[in-house]
Parts: structure tokens; C-alpha cells; sequence
């Protein structure tokens, strides 16, 4: 994995921090789309998998919505997919 993929992984699971994930885990999934219009920029492809207790009660997308909440603003670079499984 490359220094910079790095970077972003740490990025994202210092600002998903904010939502005390019980599990976080960050899969880079950048080479499944070599090629694709996102990934011809450099940006990364990642897929997120966290729980946690804020998700209690919340539909996926009010799940979503905090997640982007704290990471939207990397969208579309240098994230430009992020790929969503939220964990009871």
C-alpha cells in the first residue's frame, strides 16, 4: 500500500473519530477501479465498515448522513468513493 493511500485511511479514521466507532475499519478498493473516471485523478476508492452508538435507532441514511457529516468534505478528492457497511 502506498504512502498515500495511507494517508487517506488515517485521514478518514481520524475524522471518524467524532462518531466513537465500537469497529472501524478502512479497505482500500482503489484497485478494483483502475481506469474509472475517479481513479484517473488519483483519488481512492474506499470501503467503510464501522459501528457504532450513535447509529442506535438511525436508519441507514441518517447513518450516512453522519458519516459524511465528517468526512464529505474529501469528496470527490482525494476520496472519490466511499463505500458504506454500517455494523450492529
Amino acid at each position: 500500500m502506498s504512502q498515500v493511500v495511507e494517508e487517506r485511511i488515517q485521514q478518514l479514521k481520524d475524522r471518524l473519530q467524532a462518531l466513537s466507532p465500537t469497529t472501524l475499519e478502512v479497505i482500500d478498493e482503489s484497485h478494483h477501479h483502475i481506469g474509472h473516471e475517479g481513479a484517473k485523478d488519483g483519488a481512492s476508492h474506499f470501503r467503510l465498515r464501522i459501528a457504532s452508538e450513535q447509529f442506535s435507532g438511525k436508519n441507514t441514511l441518517a447513518c450516512h448522513r453522519l458519516i459524511y457529516a465528517e468526512v464529505g468534505d474529501l469528496i470527490p478528492f482525494p476520496v472519490h468513493a466511499l463505500a458504506i457497511e454500517i455494523l450492529s
